[in-house]
């Protein structure tokens, strides 16, 4: 199944102040624009520079594009049945005003084909146009809808559970 799924978002600013956002990615509690409040941080091992690899969650990818301040591009390795890319743009509008675009661009396989849709892309939506409210004040912030919450808190109950297998240590009726 082929994907496109592109997020922008008109902020109020010079490119080359969009552009230092950009490259704060994956710079741990420095970086300004991946909203790892509330989503898991983006981790690349050599930060962004071609060939760095990491990603974040689930979903593993390397850096297969850098234009300091102006895009950076990141090829899936994972999940299966992800390939393709993800990218950050950033394109001049004018001395005052620049687009953030975020363009997802893959074809799906096997399990993919199901998961993109139902599980990752409301998902990817939710963290991406997070990511941009951070970019600069929006008249109105986005909202998780009320699927993404259920998403969240049923994968966050998932891994409770793998981290406390059933028998284990919080079992009332262990023995001691």
């Amino acid at each position: 199944m082929a994907v496109l799924n592109v997020h922008e978002r008109l902020v109020a600013g010079g490119a080359d102040a969009v552009g230092e956002l950009l490259d704060t990615l994956s710079a741990g509690p420095a970086d300004r624009l991946w909203p790892s409040d509330h989503w898991p941080a983006m981790r690349l091992d050599r930060g962004l520079s071609p060939g760095s690899a990491g990603g974040h969650g689930p979903i593993r990818y390397t850096v297969s594009a850098y234009e300091p301040g102006v895009r950076v591009r990141f090829d899936f390795t994972g999940p299966p049945g992800f390939h393709g890319f993800h990218e950050f743009a950033v394109v001049p509008v004018d001395a005052h005003r620049t687009l953030l675009r975020h363009t997802l661009s893959m074809r799906t396989t096997g399990a993919a084909r199901l998961s993109w849709p139902l599980l990752y892309r409301p998902l990817h939506d939710a963290l991406v146009e997070d990511g941009l409210d951070r970019a600069g004040p929006t008249a109105r912030p986005a909202r998780w809808s009320p699927y993404v919450r259920l998403l969240r808190t049923a994968l966050a109950r998932a891994s409770h559970c793998r981290r406390r297998p059933w028998g284990g240590a919080d079992r009332t009726d262990a023995a001691p």
